[in-house]
């Protein structure tokens, strides 16, 4: 296995979250593994990233994304149980009132994560060295 190189990248814009989106398409989590800490203004997803950036040979690595300066998060069809594992398949950025920031979060599934946050302030960290993959994810449509 080539030498690993470790993510920690950071959206300001929503023309940056394309990019983070991307990186983080199939990164495999439970329901249990996404907080949001009110007082904060944080909501913090934790999962297992494949890794997109460098897909032969398939590896997985556990990482880290945050959303700072949440005034709001919202959940859609969200799993009842904690331990349910789901893929967040996409994340888009957009504004809301006042030209506040929106983000739509997209698991596999259906649930849904809808947050509204002060600006656009979102982190992507890889967190520890990267394992084999037991496949590439597919997407069929």
């Amino acid at each position: 296995m080539t030498e690993a190189r470790f993510l920690n990248l950071r959206a300001e814009s929503a023309e940056d979250v394309p990019p983070l989106s991307a990186l983080v398409q199939d990164m495999a989590l439970m329901a249990g593994d996404v907080g949001y800490d009110r007082r904060a203004r944080r909501l913090i997803l934790l999962g297992n990233r494949f890794r997109w950036e460098a897909p032969d040979p398939p590896t997985r690595v556990r990482a880290m994304l945050r959303f700072e300066f949440v005034d709001r998060a919202q959940r859609r069809d969200w799993p009842a149980l904690g331990e349910e594992v789901f893929s967040l398949l996409a994340i888009e950025a957009g504004e809301g009132a006042g030209g506040r920031a929106t983000f739509t979060l997209f698991f596999s599934g259906g649930p849904t994560l809808r947050l509204e946050a002060e600006v656009v302030d979102v982190t992507l960290v890889d967190l520890a060295g990267p394992w084999a993959a037991a496949a590439t994810p597919r997407h069929e449509g």
